[in-house]
């Protein structure tokens, strides 16, 4: 199975028509009644979440109607979809909204997210910020490119490595249990700078372009890492899993750490996750 340059551009124009559709005129605009938790306070899904949702998938199934469709909220429904994206010929993986406490709170700092899977490898992602407009596209072996809301268009590229005292990042530690939590946030303080933005499609954006040097998660679910770490990768970079191994669809288990090369990679795991 292939995705052709027409595929990909239809997937990009579904994400942004879902982004007017159904984010846009909801932010800053929501109800009580539009917020709903999932699994705590921080945890978060609302009316745009679901009818972006839907508005992709009822997009995807139409133009491909026997993909695997794997989005966020519909996972709770059928999660037997997560491991079926290591063998699937095709796939699709939505977060809507990524970034949804922000997004509930008026903070415009979240994204849309779509990965294509094909057996088991991620061939394309594309961020999109529904607020500036803009859209990272990322395609297995071609590169990652950030095309502006005026059309003009960017290669990517990550961070020249440099020494951690020098290192812009981040490392999401909310999912993390002690004695992890404690220690890797007593660590972040090696580094020059931190940044928590709660929205994998900003951090992996960031680091894809080379504003930060390194960002790294211990919850791994596909929504949140596929499409990003392909254009971390496709910038230049290198992911891979707390253990070194590299991050695959359907694995949602091992902790994950992007940096500009395979030596900040070994550097930020020994001296900021301290494994």
């Amino acid at each position: 199975m292939t995705i052709s340059d027409q595929d990909i551009l239809f997937l990009g124009d579904c994400v942004r028509q879902a982004a007017q559709a159904e984010i846009m005129p909801r932010f800053r605009s929501l109800g009580a009644g539009d917020i709903s938790e999932k699994t705590s306070a921080i945890d978060l899904v609302t009316q745009a979440d679901v009818l972006a949702e839907a508005h992709i998938t009822a997009a995807l199934k139409e133009r491909f109607p026997t993909a695997l469709i794997v989005g966020e909220e519909a996972y709770d429904a059928d999660r037997s979809v997560v491991p079926a994206l290591a063998e699937a010929e095709l796939a699709f993986v939505i977060d809507p909204v990524d970034g949804t406490f922000n997004f509930a709170a008026g903070l415009p700092v979240f994204g849309t997210i779509l990965a294509v899977t094909v057996r088991g490898e991620t061939v394309a992602g594309i961020i999109h910020d529904p607020v500036l407009g803009d859209t990272v596209t990322a395609l297995k072996g071609a590169g990652a490119f950030l095309t502006r809301q005026d059309g003009q268009s960017t290669k990517l590229k990550v961070a020249e490595p440099a020494s951690l005292s020098q290192m812009v990042g981040g490392l999401s530690w909310g999912h993390m249990d002690e004695p992890d939590r404690s220690r890797i946030c007593a660590n972040m303080a090696k580094a020059l700078m931190t940044f928590a933005f709660n929205c994998s499609a900003y951090e992996y954006w960031m680091v894809a372009a080379g504003k930060m040097h390194f960002i790294g998660h211990a919850k791994l679910m596909p929504w949140d890492h596929l499409a990003g770490v392909l254009a971390h990768q496709e910038a230049g970079g290198h992911t891979a899993k707390f253990d070194g191994t590299p991050y695959r669809p359907g694995e949602t288990t091992g902790g994950i750490i992007s940096a500009p090369d395979r030596e900040s990679w070994q550097l930020i795991r020994r001296e900021i996750v301290g494994i």
